[in-house]
């Protein structure tokens, strides 16, 4: 199979001619039709990631077709449509026996734990627990996202967020994890401000139900007093979608008394949290790692409804051929949207 392959941390990745993956006894192997370009990608390549052995291909949120399985799968066939949560759960330590798989204790991760989708084919492990089927009428490019981003950004706004109608949200960094906050959280009845230095992203961000949007590029230090000024006092829910000290800072410093902070976005360097505010104002702290296949049904039918609506935040599509000089430039330009790499093209 063709497949974008490293062999050094942050040097030019090529395309290159791979063996075929074949799949474990209780894992599949699928045909990837849609892969994301996300930043955790481009910090693995960077060599943020202990887990990464060298040579790598990267890749994590994907969309495809079973093409092959292993003699223990029950419930998965050739042929069938599916995305994959990027923690792929081993459904046997304490936190998978607690209904916990986001934080599986012998978890594997496609793209970092072993090779991914930037590929043809890509290996999954413990298919019976962690495949999630892809609803006929939703593209593969839009299925995607619902491997990690989107999927992220749903248990962070509405599992370990708790959002509420009528409250006040805010996302700080609106890339393809933000954008999907925004677009839920509007969807939940939030009033959502929008945070970013991209005109673009911005704009996107108040198309997806953003009432207000901070241009952050006017606030060097992080732009949360413009948050507490539009939402009266701060909000009552925050996210760091981006993950830099500065947004992390900032979305606590936006809070108003008792309010949430959600940490969704990789920290590679540690951040000065304002503990003096948490203490005083009695703020939550919270982490948020993917979101576990069987917490799907739910943001599955606000997808089937038309509530949610993830084919929006497809901004581009390249080929595999395209693919290392996009994950490279991931490190000086974001983008808005999201990019979805298509190994067939």
């Amino acid at each position: 199979m063709r497949a974008v392959v490293f062999e050094e941390f942050g040097r030019d990745a090529k395309v290159q001619d791979v063996p075929d993956p074949v799949p474990s006894g209780q894992g599949v192997v699928v045909r990837v039709e849609a892969t994301g370009l996300c930043r955790s990608d481009w910090h693995g390549w960077m060599g943020h990631d202990p887990d990464i052995t060298l040579p790598h291909v990267p890749g994590h949120e994907l969309a495809g077709v079973v093409e092959a399985v292993g003699s223990a799968v029950v419930n998965w066939r050739p042929g069938d449509r599916v995305t994959v949560p990027f923690i792929c759960a081993c459904g046997r330590c304490p936190a998978c026996a607690a209904g916990a798989q986001q934080v599986c204790e012998r978890q594997t991760q496609p793209g970092f734990t072993h090779w991914g989708s930037f590929a043809s084919y890509v290996a999954l492990e413990q298919a019976d627990v962690n495949l999630v089927a892809v609803p006929e009428g939703l593209s593969f490019a839009a299925a995607a996202g619902l491997g990690c981003r989107f999927a992220t950004a749903f248990r962070a706004v509405v599992g370990q967020g708790r959002v509420a109608p009528g409250e006040w949200v805010a996302v700080h960094g609106c890339g393809g994890v933000g954008l999907s906050a925004v677009m839920i959280a509007a969807a939940c009845g939030a009033q959502v401000v929008a945070v970013d230095v991209s005109a673009r992203a911005l704009e996107l961000a108040r198309s997806f139900g953003a009432v207000e949007c901070v241009d952050a590029s006017a606030y060097p230090g992080g732009a949360d007093e413009a948050v507490r000024e539009l939402t009266g006092g701060g909000a009552h829910l925050s996210l760091d979608a981006l993950g830099s000290p500065v947004t992390c800072a900032a979305s606590v410093r936006s809070l108003r008394w008792r309010g949430r902070h959600v940490q969704v976005g990789l920290l590679p360097t540690a951040p000065v949290v304002p503990m003096a505010r948490v203490i005083g104002l009695e703020l939550e702290i919270l982490g948020s790692h993917g979101m576990a296949a069987h917490d799907y049904p739910p943001m599955m039918d606000m997808v089937r409804s038309g509530a949610l609506r993830p084919e929006l935040l497809v901004t581009s599509t390249i080929a595999l051929d395209a693919a290392p000089a996009a994950l490279a430039a991931m490190g000086t330009a974001l983008g808005a949207g999201v990019t979805i790499i298509e190994p067939a093209k």
